[in-house]
């Protein structure tokens, strides 16, 4: 069967089988296929779905593009989001493991849709990379315990090839995409254990429980096909986790947690995941202090962490409540459509984001406030975006004399 055969079947709705996918990775690979048959098959894998067996053969053959990491005989874990607004789990739990003597390996993405990505998060930093050689990363994983990267030219090229296609075309949410997109990173990077945050709500990829669910149970069967130890955990993302969301923002707030500090919701999700010992290590600076070492090592300047500055060209909107009352919704969706059009975001992969733009929320869900109390700010670059966010905060936003009701419990049952 080629290429045009293979389109036809998958188009026709025939789920693609093993094979079929195995020649559409390395077709993807070595330029056979053009970015128009590549969007085509994206679109309609997205409406046929693939079969268990399928996603492992994608997830390989992806890993298989490109070289594997081999740490050797040092055990290795990482963890991976799903995606979500103000979601800076990452940025903290790599440096607090290692604090614990463990290895964590973390190639990371960029943000898709109104998802942020690490790397955007981390490239906040000036003179941060997240460009790193097989052979810095060897040599930064043994001295520090951690990095956090993107994938190099070697490590499942064609990922990166798809990754971008599907923000293009608009088949993110698709389970199969996702499932291959992120196993085949963390089996090319030598993970041997992946903890993984699967995403609910309107700030999620997957914004139903029903759904979500399926996404974690499809991703711990093939991460377990593939041999790679694999556990999941749904957590809330119908409103944002914390109160920043941006790049730079996120990045503050992430310190603050490092420091023991930060939201409480932000602190409770990285000790949910980080395991027994871990509070300690976040209270008494270890943890900080290794992702000091990591910012250092990944050439980052570690005295911009935390200090007050004021961005050229930002400026502040205050969002104030219109009435007395209790904080009632505070819409994921919402909040991430305004950090999106702000400039946080990305249309396309080959669009820049802008650092420093974001919204910084004032008050948390259920919180009681009065009359004129200030809600969020919303950080701005020369009026970019802003109408369109201030639209999309007075939806998202609610006070009533109820209170939530509804929301999701921040691990989801």
């Amino acid at each position: 069967m080629d290429l045009a055969e293979r389109l036809a079947s998958v188009r026709d709705g025939t789920p693609p089988d093993a094979g079929s996918v195995r020649a559409m990775v390395a077709a993807a690979v070595d330029g056979s296929a053009t970015r128009p048959q590549l969007a085509a098959w994206l679109a309609w894998v997205f409406r046929t779905g693939m079969s268990d067996d399928a996603m492992v053969a994608l997830t390989q053959a992806m890993a298989d593009s490109g070289r594997r990491m081999d740490w050797g005989d040092v055990p290795t874990i990482d963890k991976h989001s799903t995606g979500g607004v103000g979601d800076k789990v990452s940025l903290v739990l790599a440096p607090l493991w290692a604090s614990l003597g463990r290895s964590v390996p973390m190639i990371s993405g960029r943000g898709l849709g109104l998802t942020g990505g690490t790397l955007d998060k981390l490239e906040a930093i000036p003179g941060f990379r997240t460009d790193l050689d097989a052979d810095h990363l060897r040599k930064q994983l043994r001295e520090v315990g951690c990095f956090i990267s993107g994938q190099t030219s070697e490590l499942a090229p064609a990922d990166r090839v798809l990754y971008a296609l599907r923000n293009e075309t608009s088949t993110v949410p698709s389970i199969p995409l996702i499932v291959g997109s992120i196993l085949s990173k963390k089996l090319a990077a030598g993970v041997g254990t992946l903890v993984l945050d699967v995403k609910v709500g309107s700030g999620a990829f997957m914004q139903s429980v029903d759904r979500a669910r399926a996404l974690a149970e499809a991703l711990v069967r093939v991460g377990l096909g593939a041999g790679m130890a694999t556990e999941a955990h749904l957590t809330a993302m119908d409103r944002p986790l914390g109160l920043a969301a941006g790049n730079a923002v996120e990045v503050n707030e992430a310190v603050a947690c490092l420091r023991g500090g930060g939201p409480a919701d932000l602190r409770a999700l990285v000790l949910a995941f980080a395991g027994p010992g871990s509070e300690a290590a976040l209270d008494d600076g270890r943890a900080f202090a290794c992702f000091e070492r990591m910012v250092v090592a990944q050439g980052g300047d570690a005295a911009w962490l935390g200090r007050p500055r004021d961005p050229s060209g930002i400026r502040r909107v205050v969002v104030r409540a219109n009435r007395t009352g209790l904080v009632a919704k505070i819409d994921a969706g919402s909040v991430g459509r305004a950090v999106f059009g702000l400039g946080a975001g990305r249309a396309s992969a080959e669009e820049a984001v802008d650092p420093e733009v974001g919204v910084v929320l004032q008050t948390a869900l259920g919180a009681k406030v009065q009359v004129g109390d200030e809600i969020a700010h919303v950080l701005h670059r020369d009026g970019r975006g802003l109408e369109a966010a201030l639209a999309h905060l007075d939806v998202g936003i609610r006070v009533d004399d109820m209170g939530p009701v509804g929301a999701l419990d921040l691990i989801v049952r």
